[in-house]
């Protein structure tokens, strides 16, 4: 294991997408002493098998997973991730945007989530999330969503379970906190990600949905 290492994991489908989110990343800061990696992943049969590929492929102490059309905007965004995971070694798992409490139905967005990131629906960028309170440098959270998550442990991602593209990423939160570690969502005075979401496809996403909740709540 590499501890000065950060491999940024991406499950892709469109080159353009993913050339973006690679210049976006090559222009970060990047802390003293650590190095990059990228995997793209083609063709995966579902995210959390292109996830456990990249896992067993690298060996970065420090992952982030991202979708290929998110792309981060804040020049100190690993320099402020990284140090937040060094000074606090019980976080295991870090994104943008979250739930405190995973609503009864297992949807995320049916309450309102805590975080921030731009996010675009083919006519307009809104900002969504709300604030952290003053005096916190993050807060905890039981589900962070999927766009981008960070990781400072290697837990098998539930591909048994989840083999489409929805729900792998509130388990993998939950997976994590009942492995001992902390999920959590940084403050951020603007955000650091957008997320060029466009349409949703939710062809399979009641299916999985009915699976997260019988397995977690």
């Amino acid at each position: 294991m590499n501890n000065k290492e950060i491999c940024f994991i991406m499950c892709t489908n469109v080159p353009e997408y993913m050339e973006e989110a690679v210049y976006y990343i090559t222009h970060l800061n990047v802390p003293e002493g650590y190095e990059l990696s990228f995997l793209a992943i083609e063709d995966a049969k579902s995210m959390t098998a292109g996830y456990n590929e990249g896992m067993q492929a690298s060996n970065a102490k420090y992952k982030v997973y991202l979708h290929q059309d998110t792309f981060i905007v804040y020049p100190d965004f690993l320099v402020d991730i990284i140090g937040l995971l060094e000074e606090n070694p019980q976080i295991g798992m870090v994104g943008m945007i979250g739930n405190r409490k995973i609503p009864k139905s297992g949807v995320m967005w049916d309450e309102e989530r805590v975080g921030k990131v731009y996010e675009t629906h083919i006519y307009e960028t809104i900002i969504r999330g709300e604030d952290i309170e003053d005096g916190m440098n993050y807060t905890e959270v039981e589900a962070v969503d999927g766009f981008l998550i960070v990781t400072a442990y290697d837990i098998p991602w539930r591909e048994e379970l989840f083999d489409k593209w929805d729900f792998y990423d509130a388990s993998q939160s939950l997976e994590f906190i009942k492995n001992g570690y902390k999920v959590i969502v940084p403050k951020m005075k603007k955000p650091w990600v957008l997320h060029d979401c466009g349409l949703l496809d939710k062809d399979h996403y009641e299916e999985e949905r009915e699976k997260f909740v019988k397995e977690y709540l």
